[in-house]
């Protein structure tokens, strides 16, 4: 097998059990190793750290699925960690009665990075994110449909990662026939068309969010911006919210949340409006605020070069969204990039809320739920942060 060799001083984060190696961790690659192909990494005496796929093009050439010697990423090794990743659903009680859309597989969660499953009712959503893994994209669809027998399996990697790792980006349906995702979350049932291509479709991650939310909305007036499909608005206007506004850039995704608004009898509760986020928020601010303000964008930072930029623009972000915060009303404020993480996302609050003359105390912090699960060692895969802060005059 091929060996990839680290340079002094970056073994520590690896021993530790980090699975990622950076390429300016790499001192050397013997062996010929190819795109895709399994490599040991080892220390600069030699001394095995792990087994991993080998991505030369990326800024992650390696990706450790192991840690003993003569592991292989075959197809037995596959399904046993999809097995394992179900069993671990299941233990949280996903699927069920009320539940059916979840994140099943979290790459470098359950030892398969690069490969994410998301499960809705009787159909499942994969992403590859590595060449490695979509090499083995047989293997992960044969154990998907032994051990599920879903409905349909769809493809949905990014053509960006696809691109950057060096393989054709196939999308759409590979397995079985679909043309909407219709699953139960809390309760609340959703279609989403397969067009509509956001993550694998859904925001799964904001559950425990949007359960607080639907906690924290009786009696409030709510603005709900880069709303998507209307799952926070829907969860405001079930917990008796007074008045719901949400607010989105795309025309297909307000589509997509008033019909689901209409499939649970809440279309009288929420006002759903097309626009800008930034504008709406100023335009409430102008008004004197509401009492519950949610500012949960796309992602601001994909890389780690793109931080500063990120840091901000959520600044920015803040500031509006303290202004259309009545006083002693909840801000909630979300980054959904590990490189704007908690401590990035606190202190743009506290900025934006000083430029906007106010005083931000935050009360809440959220991350993406228990079926996204983080090893230790991997402090990158917590990469959703929300803060819920009570903003108070300066």
């Amino acid at each position: 097998m091929p060996r990839v060799y680290l340079k002094p001083g970056h073994v520590q984060p690896v021993w530790a059990g980090h699975p990622w190696i950076y390429a300016q961790a790499v001192a050397r690659v013997e062996g010929g190793a190819q795109p895709g192909e399994e490599v040991e990494v080892v220390d600069a005496r030699g001394n095995l750290l792990g087994v991993g796929l080998y991505s030369p093009r990326s800024a992650i050439p390696v990706r450790l699925y192991a840690r003993e010697s003569g592991a292989r990423l075959d197809a037995a090794l596959i399904a046993a960690r999809i097995r394992r990743a179900i069993e671990r659903r299941r233990a949280l009680a996903l699927p069920r009665d009320d539940t059916d859309a979840f994140r099943l597989l979290h790459a470098e969660g359950d030892d398969l990075p690069g490969l994410i499953v998301d499960r809705y009712a009787d159909a499942l959503v994969v992403q590859f994110g590595t060449v490695g893994m979509k090499r083995r994209d047989g293997a992960v669809f044969d154990a998907l449909t032994r051990e599920l027998a879903p409905r349909a399996i769809i493809d949905r990697t990014s053509p960006r990662v696809a691109e950057r790792e060096g393989f054709d980006a196939s999308s759409g349906v590979v397995r079985g026939a679909l043309d909407a995702l219709e699953f139960v979350e809390r309760g609340l049932r959703y279609r989403v068309p397969l067009e509509l291509g956001q993550k694998t479709g859904f925001y799964l991650d904001q559950r425990p969010l949007r359960a607080r939310v639907e906690e924290l909305a009786r009696g409030r007036r709510v603005l709900d911006t880069f709303t998507y499909i209307g799952a926070l608005a829907m969860a405001a206007a079930r917990g008796g919210a007074v008045e719901v506004e949400a607010v989105d850039a795309s025309a297909p995704a307000l589509g997509v949340a008033v019909d689901c608004a209409a499939r649970n009898g809440l279309s009288g509760k929420i006002r759903f409006e097309p626009g800008d986020a930034h504008e709406a928020l100023a335009r409430v601010g102008r008004r004197g605020g509401v009492e519950l303000v949610i500012v949960d964008p796309p992602k601001l930072a994909p890389t780690r070069a793109a931080r500063a930029r990120a840091a901000g623009a959520m600044r920015r972000l803040a500031r509006e969204g303290c202004r259309a915060t009545r006083p002693g009303g909840l801000l909630v404020l979300c980054s959904c990039s590990a490189a704007v993480g908690l401590d990035e996302l606190t202190r743009a609050l506290a900025l934006g809320g000083r430029d906007a003359g106010t005083r931000p105390v935050v009360l809440e912090r959220h991350f993406q739920g228990p079926d996204h699960p983080v090893p230790a060692a991997f402090p990158e895969g917590l990469y959703l942060t929300s803060l819920i802060a009570e903003v108070a005059p300066l």
